[in-house]
């Protein structure tokens, strides 16, 4: 099976899943996902950058339609795979631009403007960096945090970082794809959160694996919330 490629009609719940987890869309598709083990537990994995063009084009609009209510005027999308869908959700809210922090600093960045960030699948430690020269765009605005995926919070709570070096606190934070709960323990109760789908804490199950109940937070996702 050739993974993110294209979304699939539902089939009967197995007795456990193996090579890939069906992720229920607010269409009533599945997406099929690959498992990723971690020994006491597994997930399910989203690479938003290979993905297809129609499929993160739905995931977008999905996005979109969950950030709406947010009235957000500028959107700031995380690298790297956030930035796979930022442009498209900005774009489609009407912004003229969206905001990028990087990686890699410049000659003109300023220290003040990064915060160091790790997450479940790089965990080495990076710095993440805003570019002084649009800082403007962020100041006394709306802003929308975006990501691909919400698994630990370790990115997002970065990016909120990030943006609070600047004075800035987010309208919400968007996703792809929540991914099971651990993040809810650090995120800030007051900044809402927002995905097009979500996805469970895998335990093993013999061979093979079966969601975790209660890991899946559908209530961040208003249109499968509506779907189901």
């Amino acid at each position: 099976m050739e993974f993110w490629q294209s979304f699939e009609a539902p089939e009967p719940a197995p007795e456990a899943f193996f090579a890939f987890y069906p992720a229920p869309l607010p269409d009533g598709r599945v997406l099929p996902l690959p498992i990723r083990d971690f020994g006491d537990f597994a997930v399910a994995g989203l690479i938003a950058n290979q993905a297809s063009f129609p499929v993160v084009r739905a995931l977008a609009g999905w996005m979109t339609a969950a950030a709406r209510p947010l009235g957000a005027e500028v959107v700031v999308g995380l690298p790297s795979l956030g930035q796979v869908f930022a442009p498209l959700v900005a774009e489609a809210l009407g912004h003229p631009n969206w905001v990028a922090p990087g990686w890699s600093r410049k000659r003109w960045y300023e220290e003040r403007l990064s915060v160091p960030v790790h997450s479940i699948t790089s965990p080495i430690e990076r710095r993440l960096w805003l570019d002084p020269r649009i800082v403007h765009r962020l100041e006394g605005r709306r802003v929308l945090l975006v990501d691909d995926v919400v698994s630990t919070g370790a990115s997002a709570l970065a990016g909120l970082a990030l943006l609070q070096a600047v004075g800035v606190t987010p309208v919400g934070l968007l996703v792809a794809m929540a991914q099971g709960h651990r993040w809810q323990q650090a995120w800030p109760e007051a900044i809402p959160v927002r995905a097009a789908f979500a996805t469970p804490i895998l335990r093993r199950a013999g061979t093979g694996w079966l969601p975790e109940a209660g890991t899946a937070p559908h209530n961040l996702c208003p249109s499968l919330d509506h779907a189901a």
